[in-house]
């Protein structure tokens, strides 16, 4: 049963990608592909997530066939690559979506993501994440960048919201 939070608000969940959803590696193949490794654990929160209602974006400074790929496969709502200026972007969403800062959830892991994350409704970030950007967070995971960070930070908020176990049990049948 769902409970009031200051977290119900929430609406939107915006994502950084190296870093926060990978262990901030960049790799590239004898063609210059470049290549990231995507943790499997985080599709949990992103299913649980768009369960319960809330849109996820991923935002990030790179662009990347291989993260085009895997939020095809996640089915994000909103895949926004190459941006360099975050926040410039992100309240011009907010006016076109007709949303304020308290709807917004924000993970991110590094100073591109931190004038976001303090203005965002909830901030998270993964154990690496800088100093900067744990200080400015509601929620630091226990659990570093690429290794299921993002599945943690999306628990975390549902449970605060008394959905996550509502969730998962109806996307996995598990009855937990």
């Amino acid at each position: 049963m769902a409970r009031q939070t200051k977290y119900d608000k929430i609406k939107y969940i915006i994502i950084d990608v190296d870093g926060t959803m990978t262990d901030a590696g960049i790799y590239y193949d004898e063609h210059g592909n470049e290549l990231k490794k995507f943790c499997t654990k985080d599709a949990a929160g992103f299913f649980a997530a768009k369960h319960v209602g809330i849109k996820i974006m991923v935002l990030t400074g790179r662009e990347c066939a291989a993260t085009t790929r895997r939020m095809k496969e996640m089915k994000v709502d909103f895949l926004v690559q190459n941006i360099k200026d975050k926040l410039s972007y992100l309240e011009e969403f907010m006016r076109t979506e007709g949303i304020g800062y308290e709807e917004i959830g924000y993970l991110g892991d590094d100073l591109n993501d931190l004038a976001g994350m303090k203005k965002a409704g909830f901030a998270g970030c993964p154990l690496d994440a800088c100093e900067e950007v744990k200080e400015a967070s509601d929620y630091v995971s226990c659990v570093q960048a690429g290794h299921g960070a993002v599945r943690d930070i999306i628990s975390w908020l549902l449970k605060e919201r008394g959905q996550w176990e509502s969730a998962v049990a109806e996307i996995y049948g598990t009855g937990i």
